[in-house]
């Protein structure tokens, strides 16, 4: 599926405007990042560590075919792609940890991924972790990105809490999910989906937002304006147009 930013797709499950995603019954796909009073992890971690919890559950088997969360994923993705990042400690973590999910780590970040829920249907343990809170720094800038692997590009203009820049990243890592073609997604998952998530320059990101690559345009639920771009998705297997 396109997000092009020069021809929009009629139906993408990121447009600001109400379209068919909008009939169907609405789910999200709930995140939740450990946040230890001690040890935050670094923001640029945990952005790039949310993407990947995210490939990592549209690439697990139980995600696809006759899979226990095959079902949930199809119905999440025929609608609005709403991700929501919450952050837990301490007994916090310990109870998300026992629910059915994934948990993916990073260098020291660490992001629990669970199979799309209905949008008023959250489990107790997860309902009740805050969704505020996640303002994370990097102590050091972050190296510049591998340019032989994925990088999503976040737009230099926005100004996003931490919590919603890594919805942001995952959105676009599932566009380039679904940009590729099977060989690529199987070389990506086999290699662990290695990725950067960077902010782009000014002066390149327009430049970015029309060169064919996936885009990500938030419909604004949260925090900014709808229709903004968000990431661009630039992954070595896509063919810029």
């Amino acid at each position: 599926m396109s997000n092009d930013a020069t021809t929009p797709v009629p139906d993408s499950p990121f447009r600001a405007e109400p379209g068919d995603r909008d009939l169907a019954p609405q789910y999200v796909l709930p995140l939740v990042v450990r946040i230890e009073r001690a040890a935050p992890p670094p923001r640029t971690d945990a952005l790039e560590t949310a993407a990947r919890a995210v490939l990592v559950m549209l690439g697990d088997e139980r995600s696809t075919g006759d899979g226990e969360w095959a079902r949930a994923v199809r119905d999440w993705q025929d609608a609005r792609i709403r991700k929501v990042v919450r952050r837990a400690r301490g007994a916090e973590w310990r109870r998300a940890e026992a629910l059915p999910g994934i948990t993916v780590t990073g260098k020291s970040a660490e992001v629990r991924v669970f199979p799309p829920v209905p949008l008023d249907g959250w489990p107790k343990d997860l309902a009740r972790l805050q969704v505020s809170g996640t303002d994370l720094d990097d102590p050091e800038p972050p190296v510049g990105a591998d340019p032989s692997a994925p990088v999503l590009w976040m737009n230099p203009e926005l100004d996003m809490s931490a919590g919603k820049a890594m919805a942001q990243a995952g959105h676009g890592a599932q566009l380039a999910w679904w940009e590729l073609d099977d060989a690529a997604r199987d070389a990506w998952r086999d290699a662990g989906f290695p990725l950067a998530v960077r902010t782009a320059d000014a002066a390149r990101w327009a430049g970015l937002t029309t060169s064919g690559l996936p885009v990500v345009r938030d419909a604004g639920f949260t925090e900014i304006a709808p229709g903004s771009c968000t990431v661009v998705a630039d992954h070595p297997a896509l063919t810029r147009r």
